[in-house]
């Protein structure tokens, strides 16, 4: 017993020591409980999610404090992505970003807007040096909001080491209450090779999961045969949020032996497309649900995996008994299991995987091209994980091109001949995919002399659209002649329907103003208090272009004093 207790008080020593981050440097961001509404390294659309997102009790406007002292090294306004972002890097050599921000402390703030007018630009990307914004331990650097891709009021927040490779911020002492278990959903059997099945078919196969007791569960004991690999759907869940989290850890054990570990603690931003490999991509473009494949297939350079015997996969023979378990861990070290007892079993009939065969192959280590009537589309080498049989075909200008159920790790190129379009409406063309439900999306469209290129990393349908009609432009809460002397704000809505907003130019009395585009509210809001020299009568002029170059212009005069 007195062994046994020396044990329990030493474990805590024996994780720390497993640790190599600094446990008591950075303070948490907030002056808030930390609520987290997204975890380190969370399965997103194409990336891991590099931070914390932490609530803001649904609200804008907090005091963001800088994790410990240090110097702003990076500045990034954004329409899109994090929107107002903050950079700082520390002494230690850490560095800490702060993004979806309402504003930054009036320091910052105005180095920024100085930026902006001489650059006459709202989006902008700064690197100041070291010694022009220097931060103290506790400071005030911004204030929470909901700017950039974000989808409500929070604070994403970051550690990235001097490689700016993302670091879970857990792994540095910034805590969050999470006693729960990680959840199970759902686990698939995957027969990776033709002989090899599982319940007597060779397609991927849901397994049936059995409850046992707290974070414990089994399925009923399969048959197989082969090479196996094993997929689970789970995610965690801290104390005081609904949100469906990141887990921490994954590790399988294959009859007593360790099989695979899957450590989600730290990542580069270069490999995070890959997040594609780790997940069942088809079954998430169908389902709306991410399996993580549990086996390391070709072309997957993800460095998440630490430890990969035979890559995960499981070897079945006949006529044996086996058990595969899997650990699902949080960072809190909450744990469930799952138990899989198989049994080998060489079945002669057995349900074929389907395969469709079409004119058209796809190889992955060289360049491909496929072409029919004016479309062509390029594939650099390795656009593509796997080789695959690819649907093609072209009808007028609308372009078949597979089911976008397979990931591309590489942009791919699709090449419409518009010579047979004449006049002004060759210059309103662009590449549109087109959603199962007829609904068309611009895709990034290049026009040079009489081709057309639409750049996209998506399989799918795609079509020939045409942008005619011009942005809108409508003032929101002033009218023309108005006095605006108590005002603080000049709002305008922008939008367009078909391509979208390309760029915009807003200046009073011939000078630019800084006007702040919110993309989800179609808004451009110009602040009263930059201090632009104005007269009593003032001329406001707005210029909006799309992505196909149609431009309006609003024109209205306001009165200040």
């Amino acid at each position: 017993m007195r062994y046994a207790s020396l044990l329990i008080l030493l474990i805590p020593f024996m994780v720390l020591s497993q640790n190599p981050y600094p446990q008591d440097y950075f303070r948490k961001p907030l002056d808030i409980p930390l609520v987290l509404s997204g975890t380190f390294a969370e399965l997103r659309s194409n990336h891991f999610h590099s931070g914390l997102d932490i609530k803001t009790q649904q609200r804008q406007g907090l005091k963001v404090y800088t994790a410990a002292k240090g110097h702003v090294s990076r500045i990034k306004i954004a329409h899109g992505g994090y929107g107002k972002a903050l950079y700082i890097t520390h002494p230690n050599g850490y560095t800490s970003v702060y993004a979806h921000l309402q504003k930054f402390a009036p320091k910052i703030e105005e180095y920024v807007k100085k930026q902006q007018y001489e650059q006459e630009s709202y989006t902008i990307e700064l690197f100041p040096k070291a010694e022009e914004l220097r931060l103290e331990t506790d400071e005030v650097v911004a204030y929470s909001g909901n700017s950039g891709s974000s989808g409500g009021p929070h604070l994403h927040f970051e550690i990235r080491d001097k490689q700016e490779r993302p670091i879970n911020p857990m792994m540095f002492g910034i805590d969050t209450k999470d006693t729960r278990k990680p959840m199970l959903l759902r686990a698939f059997a995957y027969p990776i090779d033709e002989s090899s099945h599982v319940n007597q078919t060779n397609k991927r196969t849901e397994l049936r999961l059995i409850p046992i007791s707290n974070g414990q569960y089994k399925v009923e004991e399969i048959s197989a045969y082969g090479k196996i690999g094993f997929g689970v759907v789970s995610y965690d869940q801290q104390d005081m949020a609904p949100n469906k989290n990141g887990v921490s850890n994954i590790e399988t054990t294959f009859n007593g032996s360790n099989s695979l570990e899957i450590d989600f603690k730290r990542f580069s931003f270069g490999e995070t497309k890959h997040l594609n490999r780790l997940v069942d991509y088809g079954f998430w473009k169908t389902r709306k649900s991410r399996i993580q494949k549990l086996f390391i297939e070709a072309n997957n350079p993800l460095s998440l995996y630490k430890r990969a015997e035979n890559n995960g996969y499981v070897t079945i023979e006949d006529e044996t008994s086996s058990v595969y378990k899997v650990k699902i861990t949080d960072y809190k070290g909450n744990e469930t299991w799952l138990t899989i007892p198989i049994r080998g079993k060489l079945s002669d009939d057995i349900e074929p995987r389907t395969k469709r065969i079409t004119e058209h192959f796809i190889r992955v280590n060289q360049f491909n091209e496929l072409e029919k009537d004016n479309i062509r589309v390029s594939f650099p080498n390795n656009t593509f994980y796997d080789d695959f049989y690819i649907d093609f075909d072209v009808q007028n200008d609308t372009l078949k091109l597979h089911e976008p159920i397979i990931p591309a790790q590489k942009y791919f190129y699709i090449n419409f001949d518009i010579s047979h379009y004449n006049g002004p409406d060759k210059e309103k063309l662009y590449v549109a995919s087109v959603s199962k439900y007829g609904k068309t999306y611009y895709t990034r469209s290049e026009l040079k002399g009489n081709i057309l290129t639409g750049t996209t990393k998506s399989l799918g349908t795609y079509t020939l659209a045409i942008d005619d009609e011009k942005p809108t432009i409508r003032p929101i809460n002033f009218k023309e002649g108005k006095w605006l002397s108590k005002y603080r704000y000049l709002k305008v809505e922008i939008d367009d329907k078909n391509s979208g907003i390309d760029s915009y130019r807003a200046t009073i009395n011939g000078k630019w103003i800084l006007m702040e585009y919110d993309y989800k509210r179609k808004s451009l809001v110009y602040d009263f208090n930059d201090n632009v020299v104005l007269d009593t009568k003032n001329i406001l002029k707005i210029i909006v272009t799309d992505k196909t170059g149609n431009s309006s212009t609003f024109e209205a005069t306001f009165y200040r004093k």
